[in-house]
This record gives structure tokens, C-alpha cells and sequence, in this order.
């Protein structure tokens, strides 16, 4: 962490005019939707483990589940991100739900966003090949994640999982709509914090489509790589380390190196407000509950 943090400090130092610069260019309004891209990414990725969740047992509601999953994910900001499902398996038992069923589907999240992350990263493989080539191990990855993503291969692992935590195995084999419909909001998500990004370049210059492309690809990509460094806390410094080895390609490195750090802080500001909306809304929805169930039934 010490390395990261000296290493990251070196290069915000090193090019702060150009980062200080560039952070004071950008419209409010440019970071105004930048931030609720980030925000609908939250949502589309916590609606994927919902998905997962929910298919593993008795639908577990909305706002519970949001809570259960923005509350829990805080933890990844502890050095060592295993915290963040010790979080969501600790909130999901106080809510009534089996430790083993919020793991397992956690688990599957993970793999979920493996590999939508991997899909639209291979945007991003021709600056891959050109800056960082160790990275392409990823993408051997990603036939793995494509087959195992068959329903009765995807059921039998989930069931593996849960006899190696002396739990019951799945009851019914994994449907491809869950699959599916998972998948497609783990990509959504990707898209939004790609979004994201080519709209904080875009506020002072003009990356166009191929743009788009390239910020979707990198994003993606910083995302799983920070994944896979699970000592840092969310990945710090990796993920921004493969956001400036893109966004260099078209910009000076100042500017990226801005990018890149503007983008880290949107995502904990959104990431401790989501967190927060879901606690209160799942509160409000508890405390309502049994005023409802007073009421006479509706004829």
C-alpha cells in the first residue's frame, strides 16, 4: 500500500499543474453527469447480484437487497477486500438469510462481472498490447468464464461451493434468463462507468466515438485488474495506473493522470451516498411493514 500510495503521490506531484488545470476546466455540469453515470452503474450492477441472489432462494426485496449489497460493498475500501463480503454474509444473516446463499451469490457476481468486464475490454486490447502485454493473461480468462456460464456448469459450481461451506447444493439448475439477465446488467453497468469517463475527457476536448470505445474498454479493464489486487483497498492506484496507460494514448499524461484521479473520488462519493439511500430505504421499508399488515385487507 505504502508503494502505491508514494508511487500515485509521485505522479499527482509530478504533473500537478496540468492535473490542477485540467480538474478546473471541467463544467459542473460535465461532472454532474459524470457522477450519475457512476451512480446508474451502481444501480445496474447491484440489480446483477440481486438477480443472482434472488434465484438462489425466496426473493429477498428490493431494498433490502440494495442494502444488503451498497452497505456490504463499503468494505472493499478496507486493504484486503475480502471485508466486503464478510459485510454483505453479516447483513444478509440479520436480515434472516443464510450466510452461505449471500456468499455464493456474491461469488457469482464476481465471476458475472469477470467476465462482462473482460468482453468489453477486448475495445480497449489494442493499447493492451501496446502498453501493458502482461495484462493479456486476463483475457485467457475469458473462454473459462464463457463456458462456465452454461446453466448446468454454472449450477454445478454453485453447488460445490455450497457443500465446501456444509450447505445444502442448489435445488433447480440455474436458469439461462437469471444468466442472462445478470450478464446483461453487469454490462450495462460496465458501460455507465466507461460513460462515465469519456464524459470527464469530453468536457475539454473531443474524444469522440472511438473515445467511448477506448473509456468503456479501460474502465473495464481497471476495474478487473483492481479486482484481482485485492490487497489495496478497491484497487487503489492499479485501476488508475491502466486509465492513464490508456487515455494517454490520446491525451498528455496530465490530463489522464487528472482523469483518472477525479474518477476514483467520484466513485467513493457515490459509492457512500448509494450506500446510505439504501440503508435509509430499506429502514423506511421495515418501520412501514407492519403498519401494513394492520390494515384490514383490501376487499
Amino acid at each position: 500500500m505504502l508503494v502505491v500510495v508514494v508511487a500515485a503521490g509521485y505522479q499527482l506531484v509530478a504533473n500537478w499543474g496540468e492535473v490542477s488545470g485540467t480538474l478546473t476546466a471541467i463544467p459542473w455540469h460535465s461532472l454532474l453527469l459524470s457522477q450519475l453515470t457512476v451512480v446508474a452503474g451502481i444501480v445496474a450492477g447491484t440489480m446483477a447480484w440481486q438477480v443472482i441472489v434472488n434465484d438462489l432462494g425466496k426473493p429477498i426485496g428490493a431494498f433490502r437487497g440494495a442494502q444488503i449489497m451498497l452497505v456490504g460493498s463499503l468494505g472493499k475500501y478496507v486493504p484486503g477486500s475480502v471485508w466486503a463480503y464478510l459485510l454483505q454474509m453479516e447483513l444478509g444473516r440479520k436480515a434472516g438469510l443464510p450466510r452461505a446463499r449471500i456468499f455464493t451469490g456474491s461469488l457469482l457476481n464476481i465471476g458475472f462481472s469477470v467476465v462482462g468486464s473482460l468482453v468489453l475490454g477486448l475495445f480497449a486490447l489494442p493499447i493492451m498490447l501496446r502498453d501493458t502485454p502482461s495484462a493479456l493473461w486476463l483475457f485467457a480468462l475469458l473462454p473459462i468464464g464463457l463456458a462456465a456460464l452454461h446453466p448446468r456448469v454454472l449450477t454445478w459450481g454453485t453447488s460445490l461451493v455450497l457443500r465446501v461451506l456444509k450447505r445444502q447444493p442448489l435445488d433447480h439448475t440455474l436458469r439461462w434468463r437469471t444468466i442472462g439477465k445478470a450478464l446483461g446488467w453487469v454490462l450495462v453497468a460496465y458501460f455507465c462507468y466507461g460513460l462515465h469517463l469519456w464524459l470527464l475527457a469530453n468536457a475539454i476536448g473531443d474524444p469522440g466515438l472511438s473515445g467511448l470505445v477506448l473509456s468503456t474498454g479501460a474502465m473495464s479493464l481497471g476495474l478487473t485488474i483492481g479486482l484481482f489486487a485485492f490487497v489495496l483497498p478497491s484497487g487503489a492506484g492499479v485501476r488508475e495506473a491502466v486509465l492513464v496507460a490508456a487515455l494517454s494514448t490520446a491525451m498528455p499524461t496530465g490530463q489522464a493522470i487528472a482523469f483518472a484521479a477525479a474518477s476514483r473520488v467520484m466513485f467513493m462519493l457515490a459509492d457512500i451516498v448509494m450506500a446510505g439511500l439504501a440503508a435509509l430505504m430499506a429502514r423506511w421499508r421495515a418501520n412501514d411493514e407492519p403498519e401494513a399488515a394492520e390494515l384490514p385487507p383490501v376487499p
